[in-house]
């Protein structure tokens, strides 16, 4: 199963790929309207993909009593069809991927007939699981879709995902990028060896999800022994959920700056500080991460783009004091948002 090479190309060159969350109603349903807003705002401001279905889209949408998850992969899928039919552009469609083998089947097999050309395969399911039995589950479920290796940080579900299992991992034919979100230089390192060592370093994109060190990781060679040398394509990131556009003007900056051998990197690493301390707020870290999916929508609600902080889960909101911590950040950094840029094109995005 090959991956299209338009998308296969934008996936290489390096996309600012969101996270996509889940707008909902005051009583917890799906907000059609919003949601597809939400899909819009992302496309508008120069998003090369979509991730839905994943962690920021909240986990819970897989709970049959909802019946959320068609729906939300369906209604992204559209929505996104519509918006290359209009601008005569690709967009890289990204779908969760997670569970057991039958249930991470099932799940790639729908998303790829919706429409989703590449599964981002979360291992948290299989916690107990040998090496060997990892490898077994991914090689079965990349018959059903190409896959986007995932390692998650264990404070929100993950588990450790050591350099034998990737040396492993990358061997699979049907692997076409890996997000590398451990929050762990030491654990980033395991899977940039891994890759090197594989020798498909020039097929498979590099993508980070550390969000505690986006800007470093866009920014660094990775200079192997071997004589390899490795960069970070883009981003799949929740943080890039919110503040997309100044997300898509981040990304250019940095292969601007490659371009130029380093003009501009002391500019880059000082925002990075900035988007560091901005993620921590919007991460609740000082919580692990408990208010992280309820953070990106309060600033989604502020924007107008979501009604409110509503998730599944009733119990889970912003945590004490992270909504203090959120309007620190706000007034630290204005240049991080990009307000002016919604409110221009909100209304046409709910329309």
């Amino acid at each position: 199963m090959n991956l299209d090479p338009d998308i296969a190309g934008k996936l290489l060159h390096g996309a600012v790929i969101p996270a996509h969350p889940l707008a909902l109603t005051e009583v917890r349903k799906l907000d059609e309207r919003r949601q597809r807003a939400l899909t819009r705002y992302y496309c508008d401001a120069g998003a090369g993909g979509i991730a839905v279905g994943v962690h920021t889209t909240q986990f819970a949408i897989r709970d049959p009593r909802g019946g959320l998850f068609a729906p939300v992969l369906r209604l992204a899928m559209e929505t996104a069809l519509e918006w290359e039919q209009a601008n005569n552009q690709r967009i890289i469609k990204v779908v969760g991927v997670c569970g057991a083998t039958d249930q991470a089947v099932n799940e790639a097999a729908f998303a790829r007939e919706v429409g989703y050309e590449i599964g981002l395969l979360s291992l948290a399911a299989l916690r107990e699981a040998t090496t060997e039995q990892l490898i077994a589950h991914c090689r079965t479920v990349a018959e059903a879709i190409p896959l986007f290796g995932f390692y998650l940080q264990p404070a929100v579900g993950g588990r450790l995902l050591g350099y034998e299992f990737w040396r492993s991992f990358f061997e699979i034919e049907n692997v076409v990028a890996v997000k590398i979100a451990p929050f762990n230089r030491y654990q980033t390192l395991d899977v940039i060896r891994a890759l090197a060592d594989s020798g498909r370093h020039n097929e498979i994109a590099l993508y980070t999800g550390n969000d505690d060190n986006i800007v470093a990781d866009l920014l660094t060679e990775f200079r192997l022994p071997n004589g390899v040398r490795l960069h970070f394509a883009g981003g799949l990131l929740g943080h890039w959920a919110v503040w997309t556009r100044r997300a898509v003007e981040l990304l250019e900056a940095v292969k601007v700056c490659k371009a130029r051998d380093g003009e501009g990197a002391f500019d880059l690493l000082a925002r990075s500080a900035e988007v560091t301390d901005a993620n921590a707020a919007l991460f609740d870290v000082n919580n692990n991460f408990a208010g992280c999916i309820a953070g990106l929508h309060e600033i989604l609600r502020r924007q107008g783009l979501m009604a409110g902080r509503w998730c599944i889960d009733p119990r889970e909101d912003l945590s004490p004091g992270q909504l203090a911590e959120i309007d620190r950040v706000c007034r630290s950094y204005p240049q991080l948002n990009d307000d002016e840029f919604i409110a221009e094109k909100l209304g046409r995005w709910l329309s």
